[in-house]
């Protein structure tokens, strides 16, 4: 069983939903007749695999890929104005739900909130791992500038503990991305940085420790956080404020964190593998976005020197349990 956790799927609903009722994003068109969303400093050409789950899955079967864990990307609502981005998140996870019961089990999918109106977001992670049944949610790396730790999201996490889902972490736009936006510089370099410093920010404010029910997951391998966990450690001994609310050293809890596989650079999967340990770790692909690859996904982790079993375990055994696949 091999489950793609990191891809990303734009549904036709929400497609509509923008062009007939505006957005924030600039659409154009390219060569091609695919539809083209500009944002500052990025952009997304929505090729067929990202808009058409039927085109999708005949990709999957090529590449041996039994199931994916349908999410949005960046940088989802928050582009648009509370109000708008509270419609659109409710449209976009309507879609997913009615995907997800469509295709009987080569999909499942987490919910997309709208973090620039908190209020609206508690309830709309209620209602799409309550009554649509999605088991978690994806939150991007900060809420319009705002960190995830931010006590104005304490009663998202709060209820997101309690309902025992999963919060998979991808990043967006950090703070400075102005000085990102020649030669891609914000997804190369400043998503992953920003994935890295929202775990250590959630860590250092004390939310992991707070909401043990949560099972926090992050994009990219986790950005830099095998690599600097040690530094987060050294952090928490010498300055005083990164124990007023942490009080279990960084790297532990991170330990508990799950990596997805979108780093195919074998000594990078080493790392991880090494800090977070078999279970911890799941496949991702990034499909199908320019940079990412369905075929690098899996023979990466074929390629690692590992056991069959942990093997198993990273192809699709930890996201089938942490999402309560059958």
């Amino acid at each position: 069983m091999l489950i793609d956790f990191h891809n990303h799927y734009y549904p036709p609903q929400y497609l509509e939903a923008i062009r007939s009722g505006g957005s924030h994003f600039r659409i154009t068109t390219d060569g091609e007749g695919n539809p083209v969303l500009h944002s500052p400093g990025d952009y997304n050409v929505l090729v067929p695999g990202h808009r058409d789950l039927d085109f999708r899955a005949r990709v999957l079967d090529g590449a041996g890929v039994d199931r994916q864990v349908l999410t949005f990307t960046a940088p989802g609502t928050s582009i648009e104005t509370p109000d708008r981005a509270v419609e659109l998140c409710r449209v976009i996870n309507d879609a997913f739900a009615e995907d997800v019961a469509r295709w009987g089990g080569r999909y499942t999918a987490l919910a997309t909130l709208p973090m620039n109106a908190p209020d609206a977001a508690v309830e709309e992670a209620r209602r799409a791992t309550g009554d649509l049944g999605l088991p978690g949610v994806m939150l991007f790396s900060n809420a319009s500038g705002v960190p995830l730790s931010d006590d104005r999201f304490l009663p998202l996490f709060e209820a997101l503990h309690d309902a025992r889902t999963v919060v998979y972490i991808h990043p967006t736009y950090p703070v400075g991305v102005e000085v990102m936006e020649k030669y891609m510089l914000m997804p190369m370099v400043g998503f992953l940085m920003d994935t890295t410093l929202a775990a250590a920010s959630l860590v250092y404010a004390g939310v992991v420790e707070r909401f043990p029910g949560i099972t926090w997951v992050l994009g990219h391998l986790g950005g830099a956080v095998p690599y600097m966990a040690e530094r987060f450690d050294r952090g928490f001994e010498a300055y005083p404020e990164c124990r007023e609310r942490c009080t279990v050293l960084p790297s532990e809890q991170l330990k508990g964190f799950y990596y997805d596989t979108v780093n195919f650079e074998p000594a990078c999967l080493a790392l991880a593998f090494g800090f977070a340990g078999a279970d911890h770790i799941v496949a991702g692909s990034d499909y199908p976005h320019m940079i990412g690859s369905l075929s690098k996904m899996r023979d990466s982790i074929d390629a690692m020197d590992i056991s069959d079993e942990d093997r198993a375990k990273i192809r699709g055994g930890n996201a089938a349990r942490i999402l309560g696949l059958v």
